[in-house]
């Protein structure tokens, strides 16, 4: 079976909308969370950064 191709446009208004507002709005919170990582290192911490930085590649890689 072929997979079609990916075209952002398809999506609805509301979610373009929605991917664009969170692409602008993840990579201050990751530096943030990067900063709180490097004064106070703690495991939740490492966590959450390890998943806002996966976060930010899906969304600026165009996969989710």
């Amino acid at each position: 079976m072929r997979r079609r191709k990916y075209n952002p446009w398809l999506l609805p208004p509301w979610l373009r909308q929605f991917r664009f507002y969170c692409r602008t709005i993840i990579v201050p919170i990751c530096g943030f969370q990067f900063i709180r990582v490097i004064i106070i290192p703690t495991s939740g911490d490492l966590i959450i950064l390890l998943l806002l930085l996966l976060l930010c590649y899906l969304l600026l890689k165009d996969i989710i």
